[in-house]
């Protein structure tokens, strides 16, 4: 990437890569806050970065000397099979070169697919900036658009800063920038989802700043928000409420479930909180954010499994059901990022991760029929209850949070040879079961598309593993399964998971794209030959799913790599850091006790 918008991104260098193409710049621009005692944390450690370890030596094992017989046997079976398989490539569509040296072709192919997902991501922007620019809602259909708040949100603009930042975007993004930096106010008299509002606006606004090189108009508009996000925390046990209004300062408890808050939502705010403190240099959002999890924590769900609805007055669960799919799935992805962004420092985390992830093997991987494919099941009426064999595409996360737990981020070739456990490697093949199953979600449709929901048979008699609902079987251009896909080709540097997730692109643009340019829609279901569109174009589709296919097909490991950046659940990217001296773990777990529920079951 030669453009001079993306030179001005991190480089995340060290001695052994010091003629990468990616130069930090020089100066960074102090922050100066509005607000009495802000200020950013020493500016020499930042970014703080861990570097990436050296190839490690092996000592040499003794050898026993091979009869020359043996040895030209060996050479000439290598050299007869080499060759039937080159053979052999000519009849596969060149799948087989891989092995054989072909990697400039292969490349240029990499390469061309990447630009024709970027020149997806183009159009949907530009029918979006066409018909709806500044708006919160795309209709692409119809061609409307509207806002959430009075004054708009920059819902769909602010998620897609940092996509455009990847992709070396410049004139879109600089049309984005002056629209975020004279329009954009949070100043509004308006209810937002504290959840959504902090993984989109605010993750896309930090990641905006980091990948800027550190541009202070997005820090202030973040710190701005997470001002008035704040308040959500002010419920008595310092669980979030579901809502907050951000002019008022006023919490406002969940209008369904009883006034619960969402378990993954209360618990999936913490990585940008954090990272707030780390670039003002105040623990005031550091502490609100990891008192969540201490008070989670505090009634030890049995296996680690909470259940997905958590109540902020009592800090109760509400209700027994567990699974990873809605409501439930980004406390688990959390719990381990919240460990890999200060860079292994909080064991705490890694506690609690292991321990959730232990209860996930023990009581809900299972097996199809009649093929086998591992899938993760639901309990509907708590850990004791009968499961369920339903499973939400949001699980598709899971395999990639799974090999980024085996490995820390690393290709598994450079894990592998350090301290690799049974665990690690029994998460890294059960991340490869589950890609393989969330695979299978799109190819087992007529669309070649994947649901929102899927149901595996579990009757020995039964002939189809996955079977779809009509209710269930719209989509909505979610991107968990690739954003999987991505992380296990970086991790494992298997092409298997390139071509998955070219085959996920194509059937997209074949059912999802709109013939006149306007960009690319939901879907009412996935089983619909021709498809009826849903006419509603997520701003997910921008800043995940596209971002997620195009870094798969990017070569080059030090655009944002795993073992040194993390990204939040809404594929925003932020920097590892470490948190001494300003900033510590402020508790520890407490003694066991049983999980405590309320309400209905």
């Amino acid at each position: 990437m030669s453009s001079s918008g993306q030179q001005n991104a991190p480089d995340f260098s060290s001695t052994a890569r010091s003629v990468e193409g990616y130069v930090w710049t020089a100066s960074r621009p102090g922050f100066s806050g509005t607000g009495g005692g802000r200020h950013r944390a020493n500016d020499s450690d930042l970014p703080l970065y861990k570097d990436k370890p050296l190839n490690q030596s092996f000592s040499q094992r003794n050898k026993r000397a091979r009869p020359i017989w043996i040895t030209t046997g060996i050479v000439f079976g290598v050299a007869v099979y080499m060759l039937y398989r080159i053979l052999s490539s000519s009849n596969d569509g060149g799948k087989s070169s891989w092995f054989f040296g072909n990697t400039a072709r292969r490349g240029k192919i990499w390469k061309d697919r990447q630009n024709q997902i970027k020149e997806a991501f183009l159009e949907s922007w530009n029918g979006y900036e066409k018909y709806a620019f500044g708006k919160d809602i795309y209709r692409p259909v119809i061609k409307t658009s509207r806002n959430m708040a009075p004054e708009g949100m920059g819902w769909i603009i602010v998620d897609c800063l940092d996509t455009m930042m990847i992709m070396n975007l410049e004139e879109p993004l600089q049309h984005a920038r002056e629209w975020v930096a004279n329009n954009l106010t949070y100043d509004q008299d308006y209810e937002v989802n504290t959840f959504e509002t902090t993984i989109r606006m605010l993750g896309g606004l930090l990641s905006a700043h980091y990948l800027s090189g550190y541009d202070d108009m997005y820090l202030e508009k973040a710190v701005d928000l997470a001002n008035r996000l704040l308040p959500a925390f002010d419920s008595a046990t310092g669980i979030p409420y579901a809502s907050v209004n951000l002019q008022t300062g006023k919490g406002v408890p969940s209008h369904d479930d009883g006034g619960a808050s969402s378990t993954a939502e209360a618990t999936s705010l913490q990585l940008e909180f954090k990272y707030v403190s780390k670039l003002t240099g105040e623990a005031l959002y550091w502490e609100k954010a990891e008192k969540v999890i201490e008070v989670i924590d505090s009634w030890k769900a049995a296996d680690g499994l909470a259940p997905i609805f958590i109540m902020p007055e009592t800090g109760g669960f509400r209700g027994s059901q567990i699974r990873l799919g809605s409501r439930g799935d980004s406390y688990y992805e959390y719990l381990l990022k919240q460990y890999l962004q200060t860079n292994s420092r909080e064991g705490v985390y890694r506690q609690m991760y292991d321990e959730s992830m232990a209860g996930v093997k023990k009581r809900l991987i299972q097996k199809s029929m009649p093929s086998g494919l591992t899938y993760v099941a639901e309990l509907d009426h708590g850990i004791e209850g009968a499961l369920s064999p339903k499973m939400d595409h949001l699980v598709c996360f899971l395999p990639g949070n799974l090999a980024l737990g085996s490995t820390g981020g690393y290709p598994l070739h450079i894990a592998q040879r350090t301290s690799w456990t049974i665990t690690q490697a029994s998460d890294m093949k059960l991340a490869k079961d589950l890609a393989r199953t969330c695979y299978e979600m799109y190819r087992v449709t007529k669309t070649g598309i994947a649901p929102e929901i899927v149901y595996f048979n579990t009757d020995p008699k039964g002939s189809e593993d996955i079977s779809i609902k009509w209710q269930d079987s719209h989509n909505l251009q979610r991107p968990e399964t690739v954003e999987s896909l991505f992380i296990m080709w970086r991790i494992t540097n298997d092409p298997i998971y390139r071509e998955w997730g070219w085959e996920i692109f194509e059937a997209f643009r074949k059912y999802a794209h709109l013939v006149d340019g306007t960009g690319y829609t939901c879907l009412e279901s996935v089983n619909e030959v021709p498809p009826r569109p849903r006419d509603n174009m997520e701003s997910f589709w921008m800043a995940e799913t596209l971002k997620y296919l195009y870094l798969l097909f990017e070569d080059d490991d030090s655009i944002l790599p795993l073992e040194k950046v993390v990204f939040n659940t809404e594929a925003h990217p932020m920097p590892k850091f470490n948190m001494e001296p300003l900033f510590k773990t402020g508790w520890t777990r407490s003694s066991s006790q049983p999980a405590h529920i309320t309400g209905a079951q």
